[in-house]
């Protein structure tokens, strides 16, 4: 049951849920919780194939928000085309700063991330943590250019990895 309260999202909209990836409003309806009610986003994560309840009201709170446009999008590319800048030694410090990153959740950020794990790796092994945070950034971002510009994901992951191997 839809209701016509003020919603930012709409049913069948593709959104971003910060690290969790792009996925689809499927519904918006109240469920009871705690003896009150509340009105949800039912949201369907495809890359996990899970279904997440979201409170409308904490929302934007929580990072959802819509797919960045393509000129967004062709911003957090350029990112990737940047010339690298060094980052803390430190695995512990560079891993949490990049976690920080990642959960503001914007594009720009995302693609911040990836670079920087991405040259990392090219000046010594990742260590497990932080190759699981380059692996989810990069599904992050090749998900999220792939929705905004409308090409393939394969399509996109050529790109990125073009542009990382530019310089």
């Amino acid at each position: 049951m839809e209701k016509n309260l003020k919603t930012l999202f709409k049913a069948k909209q593709q959104v971003v849920y910060p690290t969790q990836g792009v996925g689809r409003v499927e519904n918006i309806e109240e469920k009871e919780f705690k003896g009150k009610t509340i009105l949800y986003y039912e949201i369907y994560l495809e890359v996990s194939d899970m279904t997440v309840m979201v409170p409308v009201d904490k929302a934007v709170e929580l990072g959802l928000r819509a797919i960045v446009s393509p000129a967004e999008s062709k911003k957090a590319l350029e990112i990737i085309t940047k010339e690298y800048e060094p980052v803390p030694t430190d695995w512990k410090l560079r891993y949490q700063m990049n976690v920080d990153l990642l959960k503001k959740g914007d594009v720009t950020d995302i693609a911040t991330v990836v670079t920087t794990l991405y040259h990392r790796s090219k000046i010594k092994e990742l260590p497990i943590l932080e190759r699981k945070l380059y692996d989810s950034a990069l599904k992050l971002l090749i998900d999220e250019i792939s929705f905004s510009i409308g090409k393939s994901k394969d399509d996109v992951e050529q790109l990125v990895f073009s542009k990382l191997e530019s310089e």
